[in-house]
């Protein structure tokens, strides 16, 4: 393996345009598999995703599209997977071409479903990548920012250091400052929580809760969070950091947070499917809440935020009372 060689982008959503934005600043090129040819061809003749970020434009010279999925995978070393959870058992469905000699990273903010397992130990545990050549890509960052060249910071995780290290270098730039840890399945957690957590603040946000609420709820969201990941992965990690707290509150306040949006929605009165349809985007934090919810089922942790979206969104029982009942427990 080559490393980090070829990269290859594997979605077409605005993460991944980012990221290929964030890549082509230091590769002559890239592959970027996207599932669509009709989305590829009006990408080349538009010079930018026709469905995303329609701002940042590409010199598509510099970029080598395809709808195969498995041409992609066999002419690349490094494959970036930026496809929402839900989707990616799909997408991997079709491959013929091994992976576990390709060095992998996941930009999924989710779980794989039915399995519940973070990407990473799906990626180890059905396709035999060794965890080494696993490498999961952590915020906090919105794609929107990145358009904007906003400064961001990434965080890469990997078990081998030095691979993480040279990774992060692909990635810093004049707006993107990178660190790394070694902490993989603690930042993919933290990653899937912080997205319940921001439909939490949404939810809250519609019913009108104010500032000095949404202040307590994420104080509170953060011990649930270094609770649950000290139990699920008990490792010295300090839930302070930029790959853990910074994700949680930027995700929880910011405007770009379709989770937060899609909460707020919810706290506004909206079904779930009227919300997820009027969105048009996926939610991760709508499936990372059951995901969560089915773990902790063996783990007993104590989670009354997950509990109380939980119960929101999938046992339809009204936000007002569920939050009001939430509000009893913070302290």
């Amino acid at each position: 393996m080559k490393f980090p060689g070829k990269i290859a982008i594997m979605g077409g959503g605005s993460w991944a345009t980012a990221i290929a934005k964030i890549i082509l600043t230091q590769a002559e090129s890239i592959n970027w598999y996207m599932r669509r040819d009709d989305r590829i061809e009006d990408f080349k003749r538009l010079g930018h995703n026709p469905a995303y970020l329609t701002s940042v434009r590409f010199n598509v010279k510099n970029i080598n599209f395809s709808s195969d999925i498995n041409k992609v995978v066999r002419e690349s070393d490094t494959l970036i997977f930026v496809t929402p959870s839900p989707y990616l058992k799909s997408h991997l469905k079709k491959l013929k071409t091994k992976i576990k000699d390709k060095f992998i990273v996941t930009a999924i903010k989710g779980i794989v479903p039915d399995e519940n397992l973070i990407v990473s130990d799906y990626f180890n545990k059905v396709y035999g990548v060794p965890e080494e050549n696993i490498a999961v890509l952590a915020g906090p960052c919105h794609a929107e920012e990145v358009a904007l060249e906003r400064l961001s910071y990434l965080t890469v995780g990997c078990k081998d250091i030095e691979k993480a290290k040279m990774f992060a270098q692909q990635l810093t730039g004049h707006y993107i400052k990178t660190s790394v840890n070694t902490d993989v399945a603690g930042i993919e957690y933290a990653s899937v929580l912080k997205n319940v957590y921001a439909i939490a603040a949404g939810i809250c946000s519609g019913l009108k809760y104010g500032d000095n609420f949404q202040a307590v709820l994420i104080s509170n969201a953060i011990q649930e969070m270094n609770r649950f990941l000290n139990t699920v992965h008990p490792v010295d990690r300090c839930t302070n950091d930029s790959a853990y707290l910074g994700d949680l509150l930027v995700t929880s306040y910011s405007n770009f947070s379709r989770n937060r949006v899609f909460g707020t929605m919810i706290g506004k009165g909206y079904s779930v499917k009227s919300a997820q349809i009027e969105m048009e985007m996926i939610a991760e934090g709508y499936y990372g809440t059951k995901c969560i919810k089915e773990l902790n089922k063996h783990l007993h942790v104590n989670m009354p935020i997950v509990d109380a979206v939980y119960n929101i969104l999938y046992e339809r029982i009204t936000p007002m009372i569920e939050i009001k009942l939430l509000t009893d427990s913070f302290r």
